[in-house]
């Protein structure tokens, strides 16, 4: 954490009478999106935990928030020449909502990675989409060369004082909703989002704690914010295509500075876990930036979050594939999949009397793979691979033991 006697200057432009203007700006446009108590999240994290539900919002994301603040500022020459944003996709989608709503022309870079759905819905809402390079950095460079070629405006993620105005407006909403929060947890990309909710808080309630996360994969504002100096880093990966930023800004790094308490990662497991039991648990559909806090709250990252914390929950436009592999491979860890490779007899009726086996023991069978045709399995023997559904880790450990009670050799079992 950078020590307070350096603390840089309050950057022109980014106050509380900003975020207040914001919000009357926005009014009528965007969701006041609710803020609900959840006891499951509450047990698990030791604090009673409060979900900003950002991923209900229009465009599925806060974006749209700072977005259309920025756009309805435009002079009347810059909305008729048009806009154009870099975005791995939510920013983009705000951008595309706004501008439509304002008949602004707009012109989206994405990096060839971005997520169909994203892709998909911010041509829907009329924008003109460019697919260039491996992330947001390099999408942001052409999107800069095609400002200049044909004289648009660009509309930044986190690095216009006017978007951060406009995403502090969650935090006014979340102050207004429960005014005695103790810690507000904020998933941390460019620093957009947590650098407006922190002045909104902050300035109405020194004593509440901000804290931000980021991916352990994409840690440029928590190294630099530890650092205390702006640090770029060669590769961000992250299945939270929202945080995966390599490049950080002078304009929220001050912010973050100034006003946040602490900055934490979390790992990609922990992500996917988080995904997970948001769906399971609060029956909603958060994609990697957006379950980010929750995530690092459930593993104990944030220190001391006090009686009541509020938790921002950014986005809900996750990729479906994405969605399937990550139920899939928490129901392995929780142990309700089993999958299974044992070796039969290559002889009619041996592999009925293995399925009979799991079935007894009330298993699902959901896939099997039989092969006698590998140079590793022994003539006269096939190998089959099973993919069982379980009750629980229990249940598991009971089929798993039936089988070795019935003579099966365990080859090798992945749960």
């Amino acid at each position: 954490m950078p020590p307070r006697h350096v603390m840089p200057p309050q950057p022109a432009g980014v106050d509380l009478p900003a975020i207040r203007e914001a919000a009357a700006t926005i009014a009528g446009f965007v969701h006041r999106t609710p803020l609900l108590g959840s006891a499951a999240f509450s047990e698990l994290a030791g604090t009673d935990v409060y979900l900003k539900l950002e991923n209900l919002q229009k465009t599925g994301s806060f974006k749209v928030r700072g977005a259309f603040n920025r756009l309805a500022r435009l002079e009347p020459a810059a909305r008729g020449q048009g806009v154009i944003c870099a975005s791995a996709g939510n920013h983009a989608q705000g951008v595309a909502m706004a501008g439509a709503r304002l008949g602004i022309p707009v012109t989206v870079v994405m990096p060839e990675t971005a997520p169909t759905t994203k892709v998909v819905a911010t041509r829907g809402y009329g924008a003109e989409v460019v697919l260039y390079g491996q992330g947001y950095d390099q999408a942001y460079e052409k999107a800069m060369e095609i400002a200049t070629a044909r004289g648009l405006t660009f509309i930044h993620a986190f690095d216009d004082p006017l978007v951060v105005a406009g995403q502090g407006t969650v935090g006014l909403e979340i102050l207004e909703d429960l005014p005695d929060v103790e810690t507000v947890v904020v998933p941390v990309g460019g620093g957009g989002l947590i650098a407006g909710i922190a002045i909104a808080v902050k300035e109405q309630r020194p004593d509440v704690r901000v804290v931000g996360v980021q991916a352990a994969g994409a840690p440029a504002l928590v190294r630099s914010f530890r650092q205390g100096r702006l640090e770029t880093i060669e590769r961000a990966r992250t299945l939270a295509d929202g945080l995966a930023v390599k490049t950080p800004r002078e304009l929220t790094f001050r912010l973050i500075c100034r006003y946040v308490d602490d900055m934490v990662t979390v790992s990609e497991e922990e992500i996917a876990r988080a995904i997970l039991l948001l769906l399971e648990r609060a029956k909603l559909v958060a994609e990697g930036a957006g379950a980010a806090a929750l995530a690092a709250l459930l593993h104990h990252k944030v220190e001391r979050p006090g009686r009541r914390t509020a938790v921002v929950v950014s986005g809900g436009n996750i990729d479906v594939n994405l969605l399937a592999r990550i139920i899939e491979r928490g129901l392995l860890e929780d142990g309700r999949l089993i999958r299974i490779k044992t070796l039969v007899p290559d002889r009619p009726g041996a592999l009925q009397a293995l399925l009979k086996v799991i079935a007894d023991e009330g298993g699902n069978i959901l896939s099997v793979y039989h092969d006698r045709l590998r140079h590793e399995v022994a003539l006269g023997e096939a190998e089959v691979e099973l993919i069982v559904e379980t009750r629980d880790a229990e249940h598991m450990l009971r089929i798993r033991g039936a089988l070795q009670g019935g003579g099966y050799t365990l080859l090798g079992t992945e749960s």
